[in-house]
């Protein structure tokens, strides 16, 4: 869905609108990690790391050494005399990293990037799922950060932070007093070094002082995982890292899927998954495929080919799998959705992938900077490719298949159209224009942290009543923001969930908030229906005539 960003149809009074982050269910809140503060994002990117493909040294086969060098000398002649003569002084690493090696990659396609020294670090930490902070997701909005959720062990939970307290204070700086950017800023700063939070505890008004030193915190890749109905579990993978097969071995377990009478289903949900490591994405997949089958093969540019099959787990699931996606499943979420379409081992509900079917190796470069290039293209089982067009870039032209039909092992015909097309179409939730707004401003938390100041603690079986409605039109009336009697009416049960997941999140926790919004997912609960349905949509509606490409297993 995109963001309104210029609509303030509905404001009655013009403010700055915070940023968002899409929630996996439909609805929005606006999250920042303290242990992490995840500002670096590459949209799908699935990378190679070190000793996986790093790049060849030297000039490629079928440029010359004499070629490179003389682009070589004729940057070092433009780069001296825009040192030398540009009308104000320059600054030579800002120039060439920001402006000459960004304008060299912008060129080739939107995957390959170059970092810098923090940036470098950064994915460094989130290849490792581990991060410096303080292991706290944030709700920020211009004026209010309110704690959503604590990990474990990290130190804001060691200090007794928890679920609906609201940080005022930042090292002396009052959070009411900053514009939404230099509160991000000032976030970001703070996540690295020992810090003195300013926290209104809820139900309170006097705040009180916490002095928090930043420690190495797990940043999981698992951020849903819960029964859904009897026998039938839901895991949402948010991403793919070192760890996350042995997070799905942990999260199944959880669910009862290791005892032979526990889970009936398992729902795997990646929509909203940009991808990550390729190995991560193979070990994952090996956790619900047979041992030794294909799972991707990599072309590079000298149109070697790397095979990259299933391996022994620790654990294995037999049990009946659909895979959930959406237009922003990109990447390696992409090649392990494919490798289970093609094996028949996976039903895949939802909308089309995203359609990204390269590769970049991480090459460490001197400095402490770091280069993600795109060096290779993948294919699936059944031999396609995924890649869509890219406009204007290297990748404008979609990999020509030898075949024109492609199918699974049992003779399913399957797309290769650029991204992955589902088995079953399943719409997302339509929002209209003003539900999309309120989302976007952060209103539902918001009324949900005024809401409990004025009530106290609610229990779990709380619902929104009419007279619960009536307050949070008042509030919207407070804020500026008008009400269209054109939406109110038929947004009741909307405005209903989205109030009741905030208000049990900052009481028991974003586990609790996320799973309602879930529960009551329009897609989720499509998908958790087609269960009884799996074998017979998993056979062929008829032998295919269009012989298929030799491969192997």
């Amino acid at each position: 869905m995109k963001a309104l960003a210029a609509d303030h149809s509905f404001e009655r009074s013009r403010r700055a609108a915070p940023r968002y982050t899409r929630r996996g269910g439909g609805g929005h809140r606006l999250r920042a990690r303290v242990c992490g503060f995840q500002v670096l994002s590459i949209l799908g990117a699935i990378f190679v790391l070190a000793g996986h493909g790093a790049a060849q040294k030297g000039a490629p086969p079928d440029v010359s050494s004499d070629d490179v060098a003389q682009g070589s000398a004729t940057f070092a002649r433009v780069f001296g005399a825009i040192e030398e003569s540009y009308v104000d002084p320059i600054d030579p690493e800002q120039t060439i990293f920001n402006g000459a090696i960004r304008g060299m990659l912008a060129k080739l396609d939107p995957f390959s990037a170059f970092f810098d020294r923090d940036q470098f670090e950064m994915l460094k930490e989130q290849a490792r799922g581990q991060a410096l902070g303080f292991g706290s997701i944030l709700y920020v909005q211009t004026g209010k950060v309110v704690v959503l959720q604590t990990a474990q062990g990290s130190p804001s939970g060691r200090a007794g932070l928890g679920p609906g307290d609201e940080i005022v204070e930042v090292n002396g700086t009052r959070i009411n007093r900053l514009d939404f950017q230099s509160l991000v800023e000032l976030l970001q700063r703070s996540r690295s070094q020992p810090v003195r939070l300013g926290v209104i505890h809820p139900g309170r008004v006097v705040s009180q002082d916490y002095e928090l030193k930043p420690a190495e915190v797990a940043l999981p890749t698992i951020d849903k995982a819960f029964v859904l109905r009897s026998g039938i579990g839901y895991v949402h993978i948010s991403g793919f890292e070192q760890k996350t097969p042995q997070e799905v071995i942990d999260a199944i377990g959880r669910l009862g899927g290791s005892d032979p009478e526990g889970l009936k289903g398992l729902l795997l949900d990646l929509r909203d998954n940009h991808g990550g490591i390729v190995d991560s994405a193979v070990a994952t997949a090996s956790l619900f495929l047979k041992p030794d089958v294909v799972v991707l093969t990599v072309r590079d540019r000298a149109r070697t080919r790397k095979t990259y099959r299933t391996a022994p787990m620790p654990s294995h699931f037999d049990v009946p799998l659909v895979v959930l996606v959406n237009g922003e499943t990109a990447s390696a979420a992409e090649l392990l959705t494919a490798a289970l379409q093609d094996h028949d081992r996976a039903l895949i509900a939802g909308q089309p992938t995203y359609g990204k079917g390269v590769v970049e190796s991480v090459i460490g470069l001197s400095e402490s900077t770091g280069l993600a290039l795109t060096t290779g293209q993948y294919f699936t089982p059944s031999g396609r490719s995924i890649q869509r067009p890219l406009p204007d870039t290297m990748l404008a032209v979609a990999d020509s298949s030898e075949t024109i039909a492609f199918h699974t092992d049992d003779g399913r015909s399957v797309s290769a159209e650029g991204g992955i097309t589902p088995d079953v179409s399943i719409p997302p939730r339509p929002l209209d224009p003003w539900v999309t707004f309120l989302n976007q401003r952060g209103v539902f938390t918001t009324f949900a942290s005024d809401y409990l100041s004025l009530h106290g603690k609610l229990d779990r079986s709380f619902e929104p009543d009419k007279k619960t409605l009536g307050e949070f039109k008042d509030f919207l009336t407070r804020e500026g923001i008008s009400a269209p009697d054109e939406y109110w009416g038929a947004d009741q049960d909307y405005l209903r969930l989205r109030i009741k997941a905030e208000i049990m999140t900052l009481v028991y926790g974003l586990a609790l908030g996320d799973e309602i919004e879930t529960q009551n997912d329009p897609q989720v609960e499509e998908a958790a229906k087609l269960f009884p349905k799996v074998p017979a949509l998993l056979k062929p509606a008829a032998k295919p005539l269009t012989a298929r490409r030799s491969r192997s297993q």
